[in-house]
């Protein structure tokens, strides 16, 4: 057990305290608090953040998945989606929603998230409502593309928060939590469009509200209320968390600077930006992104289409995925738990593309719908880990606060593309069966093991260089605030594998 010590450093006086936790990895300094301060403080901040935090996600990825639910309930007609006009629609948000990640998150960066946010939120609430009145093909494209432009600082945006408030053996669980909003909305999604689509015509002359567009109109109001009630409960950052003690704000942030070795507060400068770009492990993780994005972004559209090919009716159809997304989310989120207790990421991703894989070349192969539906549990349970696994697994290896926000939104960016070739995958011609879509993705459940194989490799080959000194020329002639700015590049830094 360690000796008791004072810490200096606080601007707040700290009580003497038995350290009995360990050194932060790659840090000199030993913490001067409690396991059980520490457990306390966490529980705390995972009350207040992760259920504000997947709340905000989940309401993200309905108002974006509801095109799907909405398309089988009248809106393909109504808006004349011929041929590939749906695909074009869909598209649209994707493409211009990978432009602004990066930049969103430097934004974020430096204005706080407790306002930008749900600011964003805000914004692609009212988008969704303003859905509810297109009457054009032409209309649906434009609110598509300003979808994509609020939405798209979105995930990179709260995935950095939540790694300004975790350690990185903390972080998996919780990303994953918020990211399985993604699951849990398309249960809500079905549930909702189901009885949104039911609700009789309603409106004023000439912008009547039906079917389809009582789906988005109000899907999109209850986030607008949402996001709205959010900045009450979302702190700027752990020391100015309402819900803890000055003492508890101060080993909140102390803990993750001892961490990753680095000012909390330092902004984004050319170096950090060019230190992300140049992170393999960042395109390791993108790469893996982007296959994984492309079954859960593709299930997530077009699982109602699929499944009303397989001869469900297009309110069975919704009810129907329900189950299919509870059964992703719950797995997700286990997988996530068990990854942070046990500081391991690649290995479980890995292992769970092979449930993607099998049920992809049933889809593909197989016959019959109650073969074909325990086919789509399979994909929808082996990828939607995946998405969590591998954003986390990249903003854990990247260090520190600066790099970490350019790195969480240049990930999402580039898995964003993902989200482009699922729209591609399932074509109007390729029905009913749509094998190129199924081998589209059976190819993308391939390759993210690829990518997940490889990652262990790389990360475990470098931290074995890294402990018998084969970087510590990089040390060579640096000032000791220079040494604090290579993150994860430092010597001492070890990557999680």
């Amino acid at each position: 057990m360690a000796g008791l010590r004072n810490d200096e450093k606080g601007e707040l006086e700290q009580p003497d305290a038995i350290a009995l936790e360990t050194k932060s990895e790659g840090s000199s300094e030993a913490p001067s608090w409690t396991v059980a301060e520490e457990t306390a403080i966490r529980r705390k901040l995972d009350w207040q953040l992760v259920p504000t935090v997947t709340i905000l996600y989940l309401l993200c990825f309905l108002d974006r998945i509801n095109i799907g639910n909405a398309r089988i309930q009248g809106m393909q007609e109504d808006l004349d989606l011929v041929g590939y006009r749906f695909n074009i629609a869909t598209s649209i948000f994707y493409i211009v929603y990978l432009t602004v990640e990066v930049p969103s998150n430097i934004i974020l960066k430096r204005v706080g998230p407790r306002f930008y946010l749900p600011g964003l939120v805000v914004g692609f609430g009212a988008v969704s409502v303003g859905t509810a009145f297109v009457k054009t093909y032409e209309q649906l494209l434009a609110v598509r593309a300003m979808l994509g432009i609020f939405e798209g600082g979105t995930m990179p945006g709260l995935a950095f928060f939540l790694s300004s408030f975790y350690k990185r053996e903390e972080l998996y669980f919780r990303v994953g939590i918020y990211v399985s909003a993604a699951s849990i909305a398309g249960a809500f999604g079905g549930l909702l469009a189901a009885g949104f689509s039911q609700i009789p015509e309603w409106g004023v002359a000439g912008s009547t509200l039906h079917t389809w567009r009582n789906i988005f109109f109000f899907e999109g109001l209850i986030t607008i209320i949402v996001a709205l009630c959010a900045p009450i409960i979302l702190p700027q950052s752990p020391e100015t968390s309402r819900w803890l003690t000055d003492r508890e704000k101060w080993i909140a942030a102390e803990r993750l600077r001892l961490e990753h070795k680095a000012n909390p507060n330092e902004t984004v400068q050319p170096r950090h930006v060019k230190r992300a770009l140049l992170n393999i492990n960042n395109y390791i993780c993108a790469a893996g992104f982007f296959s994984i994005n492309v079954t859960v972004q593709g299930l997530s559209v077009f699982m109602p289409t699929i499944l009303r090919e397989l001869g469900y009716e297009a309110l069975m159809a919704q009810y129907y995925t329900v189950p299919v997304y509870v059964a992703a989310s719950l797995i997700a989120i286990a997988i996530g738990l068990i990854s942070d207790k046990t500081r391991m990421r690649g290995i479980y991703l890995a292992v769970f593309t092979f449930l993607g894989i099998t049920g992809f070349a049933m889809l593909r192969w197989g016959s019959g719908s109650t073969l074909k539906y325990a086919a789509v549990y399979l994909c929808a349970v082996g990828a939607f880990p995946g998405g969590p696994g591998f954003l986390s697994w990249g903003l854990n290896n990247a260090s520190g606060p600066a790099v970490r926000a350019v790195s969480g939104g240049w990930i999402v960016t580039l898995g964003t593309m993902g989200g482009i070739l699922a729209v591609w995958a399932y074509l109007p011609n390729d029905g009913p069966n749509f094998p190129i879509g199924h081998s589209i993705n059976l190819a993308a459940q391939i390759l993210a093991l690829f990518l997940a194989s490889f990652g262990i490799f790389y990360c475990v080959r470098e931290n074995r260089i890294r402990a018998r000194g084969g970087r510590d020329d990089r040390l060579v002639g640096l000032s000791e605030d220079e040494k604090a700015d290579l993150g994860y590049r430092h010597p001492d830094f070890r990557y999680i594998a």
